[in-house]
C-alpha cells in the first residue's frame, strides 16, 4: 500500500473526528468586566470549547459575601461573552474532578491569583494535583473588588458639598480597590495601561460583508450590564453588522453628571468587544450622529434604547440626521437595568460590601504571604 501523506488517516481518524478539548472555567462572574472577558479569551486559545461553572448566590454569600447581581443576571452576561459556548450554573465552590468528568473537560483554567474558600482553603487545590490545572494570567487594573470601590467612592463625593467636599482624598476608600491602602496584590488598585495589542485581541477583526445591512448605536456603556446586552442582542437583529459609538469620558460626563463614567474609555472598549452581539467599536465616537459618520461606516438603522436622549448643549437632536433620513429606530430591550441602578444596588449595601471586600483582602495577602515562605523555602532547599 502506498503512503499518501495523510497523517490524520494513519492515526486512524480525521480532523473532523479529532475530539474536541474542552475547558473548564469556573468563578462567581459577578459584575462581569474585559477581566473576566480576558481571562476566557485566554482559556479558549489553549482548547477548543470554554464551559464556564458559574456559582450560585448562596454559594458565594457563604464564602465571599454577597454578590452584586443576581445568578440569573450573571449568567445571561457569560453567555455574551464571545469567546464562551456554553455555561452551567450550579459549579461548586472548589472545582472537583468530578465537575470536570460530568461536563467533559480535559483541564480547569483559572488565573494566577489565588481564591479561596471561607475556610481559606484553595479552590483549586484538587485540580492542581490531578494536573488538570492551567493558569493563564489575570488582568491588572480591574476586579470587581475595584469596581464597587469606584462607585462607593462615588457616592462620597456626590453627597458632600462646601467644604466637606474633597474630604474622601483624605478618607481614603475602606481599602475597596482604588485606594493607595488596599495592599492586596491582586484586587489593590493598579492603572490598566490600554494597548493596541488588547484591543486587536478583543476584536474579530472582520468587515462587513457586501450587501451586509449595517446598524449603528452610541452610548457610554458604562459599567457594561445586563441592560446593555439585551438592548445590543436586539439592536444586532435588526440587521448584519453592529458597530458600537463610544463616547469620550467628558462627553459621558456632560450629560450623566456626578463622577460618571466609572469605568474609563478604554475600559469600556474593550468591555463592548468582548460581547458576542457586537462586530466593531468606534472609540470616542461623536455624540451627534453625523452625515459623515452615516455615509464613512455605510450605516442603514440607527437604534436608541428608551433611555432619554440628551440635547447636546441643551439645544441639538443627536440623532436629527438619521431621523431625518428615516433611518432612527428606538428599541425596547425590555430589560430596566440601568448603570444608575447597579451604583443604587451598591449603595444600599454598602456596608455588606466592604465588610466582604476586607475579608477577602486580607485573606488574599495571607495566601500571597504563604505562598511567597514557600517559594523561599523551596530555593533555600
Amino acid at each position: 500500500m502506498e503512503a499518501n501523506g495523510d497523517t490524520s488517516a494513519c492515526n486512524g481518524y480525521s480532523d473532523k473526528q479529532r475530539k474536541d478539548v474542552r475547558v473548564w472555567c469556573d468563578g462567581c462572574y459577578d459584575m462581569v468586566h474585559f477581566g473576566h472577558a480576558n481571562s476566557l479569551r485566554q482559556a479558549k486559545a489553549l482548547g477548543d470549547k470554554v464551559i464556564v461553572g458559574i456559582h450560585t448566590d448562596e454559594e458565594i454569600t457563604k464564602h465571599k459575601g454577597p454578590p452584586v447581581f443576581t445568578e440569573e443576571e450573571r449568567v445571561k452576561m457569560v453567555k455574551g461573552i464571545k469567546w464562551v459556548d456554553e455555561v452551567v450554573l450550579g459549579a461548586p465552590y472548589v472545582t472537583t474532578l468530578k465537575v470536570l468528568d460530568q461536563n467533559n473537560c480535559d483541564f480547569c483554567v483559572h488565573g494566577d491569583d489565588i481564591t479561596m474558600t471561607a475556610e481559606g482553603v484553595d479552590t483549586y487545590h484538587l485540580v492542581k494535583s490531578a494536573n488538570r490545572y492551567k493558569e493563564v494570567k489575570r488582568t491588572a487594573g480591574v476586579s470587581t473588588t475595584d469596581l464597587v470601590g469606584r462607585m462607593l467612592l462615588l457616592t462620597r463625593n456626590h453627597f458632600r458639598q462646601g467644604s466637606a467636599e474633597y474630604d474622601i482624598e483624605k478618607e481614603g476608600s475602606s481599602n475597596m480597590g482604588q485606594d493607595s491602602a488596599a495592599k492586596s496584590p491582586w484586587t489593590g488598585c493598579s492603572q490598566f495601561l490600554p494597548t493596541t495589542q488588547k484591543i486587536i485581541q478583543f476584536s474579530d477583526g472582520k468587515s462587513p460583508n457586501p450587501g451586509d445591512k449595517i446598524v449603528y448605536v452610541a452610548g457610554a456603556f458604562d459599567l457594561f450590564h445586563v441592560g446593555h446586552l439585551d438592548f445590543l442582542e436586539k439592536a444586532k437583529k435588526l440587521g448584519d453588522y453592529l458597530i458600537v459609538g463610544l463616547h469620550t469620558d467628558p462627553v459621558v460626563n456632560s450629560y450623566k453628571g456626578s463622577n460618571y463614567p466609572i469605568m474609563n474609555l478604554h475600559e469600556r472598549v474593550l468591555s463592548v468587544l468582548a460581547c458576542k452581539f457586537v462586530n466593531e467599536v468606534v472609540i470616542g465616537a461623536p455624540y451627534c450622529v453625523t452625515e459623515e459618520l452615516l455615509e464613512h461606516f455605510k450605516i442603514d438603522v440607527v437604534c436608541h434604547g428608551r433611555t432619554p436622549i440628551a440635547l447636546e448643549n441643551g439645544k441639538i437632536d443627536p440623532y436629527a440626521v438619521p431621523k431625518t433620513r428615516a433611518i432612527f429606530e428606538l428599541i425596547d430591550s425590555g430589560n430596566e437595568m440601568t448603570t444608575e441602578r447597579i451604583v443604587e444596588r451598591i449603595i444600599s449595601h454598602r456596608l455588606e460590601y466592604e465588610r466582604r471586600n476586607q475579608a477577602k483582602e486580607k485573606k488574599e495577602i495571607e495566601a500571597f504571604e504563604a505562598l511567597q515562605r514557600q517559594k523561599q523555602t523551596q530555593k533555600a532547599g
